[in-house]
């Protein structure tokens, strides 16, 4: 049975990094994958697929690289692992009152082990950090852009290899694969 899958590409479209949707979901046939579809232009492919998410991966990094020269981390889930994400929120009230201020940061191998705790440290006001297996939670009530959490969390050193998704884009992935919320 095919499944699909959730590919998040990790600083897509930030620094000059750059791959045309287009291109990603033409690649995405080329591999093989059924059905490729992107949302947004920031590194949010979805396909249809039953390889293992782990393979998919290395298997999509790998692609990036040979089509566009790119060294990009992926990161894959199943829908049944992006619908247990969703249900383990630490800030559902925080995400449905306040979606663009409610991120996710999956990772690519977890978080380092003092990650949050650091993380915590830049916290100012409201702001709050907190860790699912897997997975760094934020709310920023004041917004990502004034937030020096934020900014850390974005530091590969900080917290491991990881990409984060607002509450707005996790919910529009999870419609795409048929996930309801």
């Amino acid at each position: 049975m095919t499944d699909h899958r959730i590919i998040l590409f990790r600083g897509m479209n930030t620094g000059g990094v750059r791959a045309p949707v287009a291109d990603q979901r033409a690649m995405a046939e080329k591999m093989g994958l059924k059905n490729p579809r992107t949302l947004l232009a920031s590194g949010n492919l979805v396909v249809e697929s039953d390889r293992d998410p782990a393979a998919l991966e290395a298997e999509i990094e790998a692609a990036m690289q040979a089509t566009f020269g790119l060294k990009i981390t992926a990161m894959v889930r199943t829908a049944d692992q992006w619908a247990a994400l969703i249900a383990a929120c630490p800030f559902s009230a925080e995400a449905a009152a306040h979606p663009s201020k409610t991120l996710l940061m999956v990772m690519k191998d977890g978080a380092k082990d003092d990650a949050l705790e650091a993380l915590r440290g830049f916290a100012v006001g409201d702001e709050r950090a907190e860790a699912t297996p897997g997975t760094l939670w934020f709310f920023h009530p004041d917004g990502i852009g004034q937030s020096k959490m934020a900014e850390k969390a974005a530091q590969v050193r900080l917290t491991g290899m990881g990409t984060a998704r607002n509450w707005n884009t996790v919910l529009k992935l999870a419609a795409m694969v048929g996930v309801t919320t």
